[in-house]
């Protein structure tokens, strides 16, 4: 049993993970006008009755696996509240390693933090991001209090190193999408998920929701199918393209260069019952009774909602 004093140190960091998470959740809804958009459709549609009653599957992180940085970095913050690791992930092609974070309490987002495995990146491409990741001389996550929730706040939305030059991201570009998006983005919110099981029927499917997102003029990421199914059948997932949005790189005069390049995007996921709970009334349900964790078939088309070839369509 949890004594008085260690009850209270759990219920002081899970009000400061909610102020992380908020914070978290306000600037990308600043930066990516779909969100609103999306929750303003199904409110109207009346799936959900305010944009506060979406539940949020689970949140992502890009990384770079470089000293000081990557995973074993930013998961800091995370266990620190509470969250526990869970299922390593390889995506091969891509040069990714990923984990996901089970979060306290189940009103929580999961978390997904994947990290690019820099050191298998070709010499040219290794040395423009270890130009700008070079200048994070020790790991920052020691230098934060991490009970301090605005400061937490903050810092995943501060550069880590000097704005890249566009010929740098075009460079990193062609090479590793991911790395481009990282370089330029650092530790910037990479999507939220809409719950959709949970939404009231026909809605509360992957196949069906995608429809009324289509009908609604959203564009979908169709890297491995629309609807991406994991290899046990009970996740079922779906992702908006990445809206471009405006960036400011810096020239190489000194100078500042306006370019838009891929932003974030918004998930959603369908977690199916797990066979041994069939015959729970669906009031019953819960989150430990469907499919927890991620799949990596899933997650690799999901990866590719900010790559060129499908946030080309948001400007077609």
């Amino acid at each position: 049993m949890l004594s008085t004093d260690t009850g209270a140190v759990r219920d002081a960091r899970l009000e400061t993970l909610s102020t992380v998470l908020a914070g978290l959740m306000r600037r990308y809804q600043a930066r990516v006008p779909d969100v609103a958009r999306v929750l303003q459709v199904m409110t109207a549609a009346g799936l959900i009755q305010h944009a506060g009653a979406v539940e949020n599957d689970h949140i992502a992180f890009r990384t770079m696996g470089v000293p000081h940085l990557g995973i074993a970095s930013l998961e800091q913050i995370f266990l620190h509240y509470g969250y526990t690791r869970h299922d390593r992930y390889n995506f091969a092609t891509k040069k990714l390693t990923a984990y996901w974070y089970r979060p306290p309490q189940a009103h929580f987002p999961r978390i997904f933090i994947s990290e690019l495995r820099v050191p298998e990146l070709s010499p040219q491409a290794q040395a423009i991001i270890t130009s700008y990741t070079d200048e994070v001389p020790h790991d920052p996550v020691r230098d934060l209090d991490l009970d301090d929730g605005q400061a937490v706040d903050a810092f995943l939305h501060q550069p880590l190193w000097r704005t890249p030059t566009w010929a740098d991201y075009q460079t990193l570009l062609r090479e590793s999408e991911f790395a481009a998006w990282v370089i330029y983005n650092r530790y910037y919110l990479n999507h939220f998920t809409v719950t959709v099981h949970n939404l009231p029927a026909p809605y509360n499917t992957i196949a069906s929701f995608n429809e009324f997102l289509v009908a609604h003029g959203f564009t979908l990421n169709d890297a491995g199918g629309t609807i991406k199914v994991s290899a046990d059948g009970n996740l079922i997932q779906s992702s908006l393209v990445a809206q471009i949005v405006p960036a400011t790189f810096a020239d190489e005069h000194g100078g500042t260069l306006a370019q838009r390049i891929a932003g974030s995007y918004i998930e959603f996921a369908e977690r199916r019952v797990l066979p041994d709970f069939h015959d729970l009334p669906l009031d019953q349900l819960g989150r430990e009774h469907r499919r927890d964790g991620f799949d990596a078939g899933n997650a690799d088309g999901i990866f590719e909602s900010t790559y060129t070839h499908q946030t080309r369509k948001q400007e077609s």
